[in-house]
């Protein structure tokens, strides 16, 4: 392999150049989504207060709450759970969820995000 070809050792994403794009959370930033020897994806988004319950069927998503405001909770399923900055939640494929209330969650997404895998009970 030549120097031309190598891959760098690391992947440097700023979050800050990444456009948003409409979710049924409010506006997401999706990063590490190209790069191939990664197995996921990771999001920055900031939740709406209209936030629209769904599912996924294949992907696991962990949200990493990093602002959100006091009275903040998480639907999953029929479950209400308070949440606060610094909480983190895993959510398995197949469970129904939104955030209540404005937020700033970072996403964790395995395996990487497919738009299409965005269910509605509705």
């Amino acid at each position: 392999m030549t120097a031309a070809t190598a891959k760098p050792p690391y992947e440097l994403v700023d979050f800050a150049v990444i456009a948003p794009v409409a979710c049924p959370c409010g506006q997401a930033r999706r990063g590490l989504a190209e790069v191939t020897d990664y197995p996921g994806t990771i999001h920055v988004t900031e939740i709406s207060v209209d936030a629209k319950l769904h599912y996924h069927k294949t992907l696991t998503e962990t949200y990493y709450f990093l602002e959100c405001e006091p009275n903040a909770r998480m639907q999953l399923n029929d479950e209400i759970l308070d949440v606060r900055p610094g909480t983190c939640i895993m959510i398995r494929p197949g469970t129904r969820h939104r955030a209540l209330g404005q937020a700033k969650v970072l996403i964790v997404v395995y395996p990487k995000f497919d738009p299409h895998d965005e269910w509605f009970d509705e």
